[in-house]
């Protein structure tokens, strides 16, 4: 989407559409799940965890930390990611919103 057309969409629908790009790549759901399974900050296993080259995976967490969905600590040489939870609540709080306004029921559609 480019940068002249957002302002045609809502603060909210840019915001969860942000997210969701970030997240919309299977080597960054498979991240995401692994940090989300070991619940604690994770850093040289990730390379293990998804089959991946550590260059491929740093391009992967850089995305995923550009949204603010990760976040990431320096120790020593190397760095160690989890899940941000005050964003990770927001973008939660975005989508369930998003999925409450459908109706299921009546005559249904199409």
């Amino acid at each position: 989407m480019g940068i002249t057309k957002s302002n045609l969409f809502t603060e909210e629908q840019n915001t969860l559409a942000s997210a969701l790009k970030a997240m919309a790549h299977p080597a960054r759901l498979a991240i995401l799940q692994h940090l989300l399974k070991a619940n604690a900050c994770i850093n040289g296993d990730l390379v293990a965890e998804t089959g991946l080259a550590q260059a491929t995976v740093s391009q992967h967490l850089r995305e995923l930390k550009e949204q603010g969905i990760i976040q990431g600590t320096i120790e020593g040489v190397s760095v160690s990611y989890c899940i941000n939870p005050v964003r990770w609540s927001e973008i939660s709080k975005l989508l369930n919103g998003l999925f409450e306004k459908f109706k299921q029921g009546g005559k249904g559609c199409c």
